[in-house]
């Protein structure tokens, strides 16, 4: 039996899933029991084969010698995606490191299905990139590209939120008017769709998306301006030159600070560029710290230890961010307060996407039923709370914010290629 899948690639996780025998979307396990994979490859630089998800980024800690490539999505639609990256002694393009990771989603969801998966619903972001159709088509072309590379015979997409809102619907007994925000790690999206018990038998559910909108940011900008903000400094970011007259250039320390921009600053070039950038510093002892970080490669280790304290910041007052150089370790308190400001102009561009998606579809804030969150960046207190208070009468539905869009996408696959609509069953 060929089974149709659904297939979210996220900037962070990605799942896939399929509705079973019995009209129940359910997720694959991709990773051992997990049902969601980080979307990263570790590239050991030993005769070794590629490493994916956990297993890349615990080789990838652990120390060991290779290349680790995290945040593909948000290359797509951009100049960066035609560029070649160099591996041992093959230069890759990013498009064949995309077809390599997707190729093994879809070996992982052959060996948990025990069959061939040729049939697929891709999410897409409502806009990959803002305000530019022609790379927003573009990103759209080139991940339909990689997967059917990877043997994908038939592709479709459905936007992820409106993925998320078929998730839900299954679990509701009276129509209602929804907003679902979906916060990833590269993007945020929002729709007003109908959603309701009948509604959900259709195949064709266009007219009930009243309107939608994108903005990217997400999950990835609030590590970098984390970064930029509380560790940085402590690599100079924001010194002076000995003689007063200027500051040191911002440019390394905010490509230190981006997950997919890390990788430039390994070169020959970089590095003399920040050891002439130390010579004339006012406090060359930071920016030597900064080069060390730069000399071991621990550029995606930094960022990813401040993922981690935004995420201790979500059931925490504050958190204390150590991290080690060499015999040294940079040392900061994040408190939540402090997040709350460093995200405020990023909570604000959300604020204005859906104002401007409410304002489309005609209809007022008070009027939105039902309020679903899902992505894993509606975990963040300081973007989740401004959501809140802009819809207080709204019913707050958090889905499986890692999941929902995935389950959603195995809904829409299998009205598409598979078993009709009406076999897909209520949530239990």
């Amino acid at each position: 039996m060929v089974h149709p899948c659904g297939l979210d690639f996220g900037t962070s996780n990605s799942t896939m899933a399929q509705v079973d025998g019995s009209g129940v979307p359910q997720l694959l396990p991709l990773e051992g029991a997990n049902e969601t994979i980080p979307s990263v490859l570790f590239f050991p630089f030993a005769d070794e084969p590629v490493l994916f998800g956990r297993a890349a980024v615990a080789q990838y800690v652990s120390g060991a010698e290779g290349r680790l490539l995290r945040s593909l999505k948000s290359m797509l639609g951009t100049g960066l995606f035609g560029e070649k990256t160099r591996i041992k002694a093959r230069s890759l393009g990013f498009d064949e490191i995309l077809g390599i990771f997707l190729g093994e989603l879809k070996r992982r969801a052959e060996l948990s299905l025990g069959a061939p998966v040729e049939r697929v619903v891709l999410g897409r972001p409502v806009q990959f990139v803002d305000d530019d159709p022609a790379a927003d088509r573009a990103a759209q072309d080139q991940l339909e590209a990689a997967a059917r590379a990877q043997g994908f015979g038939e592709i479709a997409f459905q936007f992820e939120p409106i993925a998320a809102a078929l998730d839900f619907e299954r679990g509701i007994g009276t129509e209602q008017l929804a907003l679902i925000v979906d916060l990833g790690g590269g993007t945020s999206d929002f729709s007003v769709v109908r959603v309701g018990p009948e509604r959900a038998r259709r195949a064709e559910r266009g007219g009930d998306i009243l309107a939608t909108g994108g903005v990217h940011v997400g999950g990835t900008d609030f590590d970098r301006l984390l970064a930029v903000a509380k560790v940085m400094p402590h690599l100079g970011m924001g010194s002076q030159t000995r003689d007063g007259k200027r500051f040191l250039p911002v440019a390394p320390y905010h490509e230190l600070a981006t997950w997919h921009r890390i990788n430039r600053l390994y070169s020959a070039q970089s590095l003399r560029d920040l050891r002439g950038t130390m010579r004339e510093a006012r406090e060359p002892e930071k920016v030597e710290r900064l080069i060390e970080v730069v000399e071991d490669r621990l550029g995606h280790q930094l960022v990813g230890a401040v993922e981690g304290a935004k995420i201790a910041l979500s059931s925490a007052g504050e958190t204390q961010f150590s991290f080690p150089v060499r015999d040294e370790r940079i040392e900061t308190l994040i408190d939540s307060g402090e997040l709350v400001e460093i995200l405020r102009a990023s909570a604000e561009r959300i604020e204005a996407a859906i104002g401007e998606v409410l304002a489309r579809a005609g209809v007022e804030a008070r009027a939105i039923d039902s309020l679903i969150l899902t992505g894993g960046s509606t975990q963040v207190p300081a973007i989740a709370g401004r959501l809140r208070a802009l819809f207080p009468d709204a019913e707050l539905v958090r889905t499986n914010v890692l999941g929902s869009v995935g389950l959603g996408l195995a809904i829409d696959a299998a009205r598409r290629f598979g078993p009709g609509p009406d076999t897909i069953s209520p949530s239990r």
